[in-house]
Order: structure tokens, then sequence, then C-alpha cells
């Protein structure tokens, strides 16, 4: 019994340690995918980090290479690796809920019911060797009463042959070896008992009670291994499960390397850099031993002698081969303050080699039909700058470039103006609506946003209002003509106005007479001196300025605050 007790306790001692390790090497292996995870979400993090950095977001109005394939082929890029690290992200997510976290729930239950299948092996282990105990306490009390019952019988016998003993003492002798061997009987019988009883219990825990509990610490083993094994499959299948996203995600790299476009990558920027200027003519000869420049004459359409310094730079006609400097816009700054002068001086004409062709065929396409009508836009314009500020219309870029900026303005000025509207029409059904049924809201009520969207409205025509005049000089047939862009046509085109001047001359509205002295080197300015009497023309809009005129007929703005008017004038 001893002995079986003992190869019990080997079985036990082993399966112990077998269930105990294999919990461990679950725990193991949830801090290996734990740490897996850490792993996947830093690099995440990276990528992520990796691709914000490099994908500034702008717009093609303040970067124009973003039109370029490269530029956005290279955003693709940082957009799919932005999608890559997310699905790294899921990974991540996956592997927590799905191993470390489900395994961690499994490993807990699987611990609480081995320690219950332990307790159980442990208590009846107890059990037994509490039985065995009373067991070996009877056999030896047997024994020892059995041996005391022996020298009773050996006395009694001894007694009763010896001739000197009395009847009592043999008496006496004889009834206590009766009564030692009465208890060792009773003894023996228990001892039979203890033993029939440890017998049974011990059958009952070898072949019942123990196998039952090894029973389970097996099954509870094996499910731990099947989970385990789910935990190793699944750190695959995770990865597996995202794999065709990411294929998505490198083909999309793939596509965005192959839909690169060289060629239209030049054609874009030759596109957005194209100035509209007009390539140099030939220098001219100048014979200065005859001091005659004969390569200079009049024509007989009053062209203008053209002077040229074969040693003067001329910047506007080499920006393609020199660094551009920054020209301040010519245009109106604020309110009380008269327009910048022009850096450059009156602007040279340009022509060909045959300028007498070139005056003719600009005659007739574009001169004769809008002669009359020159005048009175550059006066509109100019007097639109000065009276709204115009500070925005890009007078700082090449021709073709600052048609092309315009004509954006007006396409999102125009776009503001028809939303607009759009809220306008149904602000005013809505308030027809509420005044032919009063249950459904007050018409007072949109009285507010009725008034605001008219003041948009009106703000928005207005702005329409300053920079059409302006689009329309800038545009290719609307003769175009700006301080750091000479125009060929503008000497042409500054005869016939004043030709035609005479036919525009406003009446005056009065005369005024000059308390200061007035430079006029600013755009649309005139020059006065001190006391000279001008007519007034315009009166001022509220901007500070009066456009007057002179008796030869020369007109322009002057300060408001610099004279006072004359008498039986307004």
């Amino acid at each position: 019994s001893e002995r079986g007790t003992e190869t019990i306790y080997d079985q036990y001692d082993i399966i112990e340690k077998h269930t105990q390790s294999g919990l461990e090497l679950v725990e193991k292996y949830v801090k290996f995918a734990k740490e897996r995870t850490e792993i996947e979400q830093n690099y995440a993090k990276q990528l992520r980090n990796l691709s914000k950095k490099y994908n500034q977001k702008r717009s093609s109005k303040d970067e124009p290479e973003c039109r370029l394939s490269s530029y956005q082929a290279f955003l693709d890029i940082l957009t799919e690796m932005n999608d890559y690290a997310g699905q790294r992200e899921l990974i991540a997510e996956n592997l927590m809920m799905n191993i470390c976290i489900d395994l961690t729930k499994y490993l807990q239950d699987f611990k609480q019911e081995r320690k219950t299948y332990l307790m159980d092996a442990k208590k009846a282990q107890q059990s037994l060797e509490s039985t065995y105990k009373q067991l070996d306490s009877s056999k030896k009390r047997f024994e020892r009463e059995w041996r005391e019952a022996e020298r009773a019988a050996q006395y009694a016998e001894k007694t009763d042959q010896d001739i000197n003993a009395t009847k009592a003492d043999v008496e006496k002798a004889k009834q206590q070896a009766h009564m030692r061997a009465h208890v060792a009987d009773e003894c023996k019988n228990d001892y039979a008992a203890q033993l029939q009883k440890y017998n049974k219990e011990q059958n009952q825990f070898y072949f019942s009670d123990m196998p039952l509990i090894f029973n389970k610490l097996q099954d509870l083993d094996e499910r731990r291994i099947q989970k385990l094994a789910q935990g190793y499959v699944l750190f695959s299948d995770t990865e597996k499960h995202v794999m065709p996203i990411i294929g998505k995600c490198l083909e999309g790299i793939t596509k965005a390397g192959t839909n690169v476009n060289e060629k239209n990558d030049s054609m874009i920027v030759i596109e957005q850099n194209k100035s509209g200027f007009e390539r140099p003519g030939d220098l001219e000869f100048e014979d200065y031993s005859q001091g005659i420049n004969r390569a200079s004459s009049d024509s007989s359409l009053g062209t203008p002698k053209v002077s040229v310094d074969p040693w003067k730079k001329k910047t506007n006609n080499f920006w393609l081969f020199s660094k551009r400097s920054k020209l301040s816009s010519p245009v109106l700054a604020p309110f009380s303050t008269p327009p910048a002068p022009s850096p450059n001086g009156p602007p040279s004409p340009k022509f060909g080699r045959d300028p007498l062709s070139y005056c003719l065929k600009e005659i007739n396409k574009t001169v004769k039909p809008r002669i009359s009508s020159f005048r009175t836009l550059r006066r509109s314009v100019s007097h639109h700058r000065r009276r709204f500020g115009l500070t925005e219309d890009f007078a700082h870029l090449p021709p073709e470039q600052r048609r092309k900026r315009l004509q954006q303005k007006l396409d999102e000025i125009c776009k503001e103006l028809q939303k607009e509207v759009d809220q306008s029409e149904a602000l005013g059904k809505m308030k027809d609506v509420y005044e032919k049924n009063p249950q459904m809201g007050d018409p007072a009520s949109l009285a507010s946003q009725i008034n605001q969207t008219s003041q948009n409205i009106e703000r928005l025509r207005g702005e329409q209002s300053k920079y059409e005049p302006v689009y329309f000089l800038s545009s290719p047939d609307g003769a175009y003509s700006d301080e750091s862009t000479p125009d060929p046509s503008q000497a042409i085109y500054a005869e016939f106005d004043d030709d035609f001047e005479d036919e525009d001359l406003a009446a005056p509205i009065g005369k005024c007479t000059a308390m200061y002295n007035f430079p006029g080197a600013s755009e649309g300015t005139i020059a006065m001196q001190e006391g000279e009497v001008l007519a007034v023309v315009e009166e001022d809009k509220g901007d500070g300025w009066t456009r007057v005129r002179r008796n030869n007929g020369d007109e322009g703005y002057i300060p408001t605050s610099y004279f006072v008017a004359t008498k039986g004038s307004k």
C-alpha cells in the first residue's frame, strides 16, 4: 500500500508540473503576440508620420507644380502609404483582440479549472492517507493486545501447574488470560474492519477517483493545446486577411508610377509659365559717325521714333534669361493715397521689322471698331482702381499669367454670386410660403437672412464690376496695357485717342482754384500749380479725388483737399 501511494504521488507530481508548464507556454505566447502588436503599432505610427511629413497638401492655385503628374504621383504614393499604415494598425488590433485578450481570458479559466482538479486529487489523497493511518493504528493495537493475551495464557497455564499456587491464584490467572484473549479478539475484528475499509478506499482512489481527475486534467491540457494552436494559426491568418488590401496599396503605388507623363508635365510647365511677351526685335544700327540714326525714320502714320541704347539692359524683355525683379503693382493704394507712379516711365512701342505694315494691320483688325471706347474704358479702370482699392489685379505677373489669374478670380466671384442668388431666390420663395401659410412660419424671421444675402450679392457684383474692366484690358483682344509689360499697339492707340479726344470731352460741371502745388507723378493724376484755375469734370466719389481738365484738354485726378471751388460752381 505504501508503495502504491508513492507511485500515485509520482504521477501526480509529473502531471502537476506538465500542466503548469503548458500554462506558462500560453503566457509566453501571449506576451510574444503583445510585443508583436506593439511593433506593428509603432511601425504604423511611423509610417503615418512619414506620410504626414511629406504630404503637405497644397492647392494648384498656390503651388502650380501640384498639377504635374510626377508631383501628383508622389502624393498618391503618400496616400497609399497612409492606407498601408492603416492595415498594419488593423493587424495590431486583430492580434490584440483575437490572440492576446482572448488567450488571456482562456488562460485564467484554465488556471482556475486546473486548480480545482488538483485540489480534488489532493483531498482524495489526504482521505486515503487518513484511512491508512487508522488501519495502521488498529493493526498495531491488535498486535500488542494479542501478545498480551499470549503472555496471560502462558501465565495461567504456568500457575495451574504450580503446586504451591492456591486455587484462587489459578482462577485469577485464568480469568486474566480469558480477558486478554477477548480484548485481542476485539482488536483483531477492528483491524479486519479497518483493513477492509482501507482496501475499499484504496481501490476507489486508484481505479476511480484519481483516473477521473487525471482524465479531466488531460482534457484540460488538450483544450489548452488546441487553443494555443488556434492562436498560432491566427498569428498568420491575421496578416493574411489584410494582404489583399495591402496588395491593392502596393498596386496603387505602381499605378502612380506608371501614370507619370513627362511630356504632359512639360506642356503644363510651359502653359503655366507662358508670359505672353513678344520676342524683342532686332537692334537698330546707329551710325554715330554721321550723327544720324538711319535705321529710324518717321512714317506717314506718325509712328513714334524708337531710341535704342544697345548698352542698356532691357529687363522687361529678358525675363527668360535673368532673374525677375519683384515689381510693385501699379494699381491704387488705399483711398486717400494717389496711385503709385510708373517706375519705367512711358512705355515704348515694339514693332517688327516693318512698322508700316504692322500699323496698317493693327488698324484694320482692332483699332477702328474700338477707338471711341478706349479712352473711356481706361478712365473707368483707373477710376475703379483708385475708388475701390483694387490691389489684387496681378499686375506683377506676365500678361498671359495675369489674364489667367484674373479669369480665375472672376470665375470664383461668379460662382459665389450664383450661390448667393440661388439662396436669395430660395428665401424669397420661403417668404411667400410663410405669407400665404402663417402657421408654417413667420415671414419676418427671414428678414435678416434676406438682407444679408442682398448685401452679399451687392458686394459680389461690386467685385465683379471691379475686375471685369481690368480683365478686358489684359485679354489679347482687349487692348491690354500695363507699365511693366508694354503693348506694341499702345502708341498707336494713344495717338488715335488723341485724335478722337475731342469727341469724348465731357462738359465741365464747375471750376476750381489750386491752393497748393501738386506734382501729379502718379498714374491717372495731373500736375497743377498754386493758383491755377481748372475745370471740374467729375466730382469726388468719396475717395478724396476729383477729376479736372486744363484749358489744353489734359485731364486727370487731383486731391480734393488741394483746391477750392470757384464761385458759381458746385
